[in-house]
């Protein structure tokens, strides 16, 4: 089990921290499915700056090429990808764990996802999908809450008790289904539980009828990295057939690939 840096609390202004560029990257943000095209105002209420700054941003984003604007409204303009993909293309080990997925979807017939921890999301790095069976649509960058996924929850399992109790403090649990566990001491109980049997089902508490189970990927000191997925329908496939049917295939997997480490 890995000690982390506590990341949940927020960075002060100082010699080492760029408040603009920060500011830049809070305007970046206020985009998303929700809010594909904002004004002014919008994006100034959504990144918590004034007008003349948000204003001052855009308009340097507009001359990058990051942005674009009809005069009115301001979106993103599609080379904001490319902060995603120097991510991606810096951890090469992605696109050879691809193949290793590829030949889980074959095996098992159901989607397989790999996620990594980011404060308390899981962001998605991978996916490999058979068939659309949730009502969210899940590619490359989507984020969800960790505390309520069966990859985040594993993933959180890597941190100390204390730091998993921060980040869940941070992100106050809510119900999404009547199936979600929202009451701290039982998350952490369950986390503990992942770091004990090192994989984690999770049963309808994302979404109804969404289930899933997730195995770790370490790196050659054993620390988790990321973790790996596969996600059915309840109806078709139960907690008890996924676990035991499944389960050694994508344990396998995941460890396949952390030897790619």
């Amino acid at each position: 089990m890995a000690t982390t840096t506590k990341q949940t609390d927020k960075p002060r202004p100082g010699d080492t921290y760029v408040q603009s560029f920060a500011r830049g990257l809070e305007v970046i943000r206020s985009f998303n499915a929700s809010a594909p095209r904002q004004t002014l105002s919008e994006v100034a209420a959504a990144s918590g700056l004034t007008r003349a700054g948000a204003r001052r941003i855009l308009l340097t984003l507009q001359t990058l090429g990051y942005v674009e604007s009809d005069g009115k409204l301001f979106a993103l303009t599609p080379r904001i990808l490319d902060l995603g993909f120097a991510y991606l293309s810096s951890m090469p080990i992605w696109n050879r764990a691809e193949p290793v997925m590829e030949a889980l979807v074959q095996q098992v017939h159901e989607s397989c996802s790999a996620a990594v921890l980011d404060a308390t999301d899981i962001v998605y790095v991978m996916r490999v999908a058979t068939q659309k069976i949730m009502s969210i649509s899940l590619g490359v960058g989507s984020r969800l809450p960790a505390w309520c996924t069966s990859m985040g929850r594993l993933l959180l399992s890597d941190l100390d008790d204390a730091e998993v109790l921060a980040r869940l403090e941070a992100a106050p649990p809510e119900a999404l289904t009547k199936h979600t566990v929202t009451d701290v001491d039982a998350l952490l109980a369950k986390v503990i539980q992942a770091r004990r049997q090192r994989w984690c089902l999770v049963n309808q508490e994302l979404e109804e009828g969404l289930i899933s189970i997730a195995a770790p990927i370490v790196n050659r000191s054993g620390r988790m990295v990321a973790a790996l997925n596969i996600s059915g329908q309840a109806n078709r496939t139960s907690a008890k057939v996924m676990q035991e049917t499944m389960l050694p295939a994508l344990l396998a997997s995941a460890q396949q690939i952390s030897r790619l480490l």
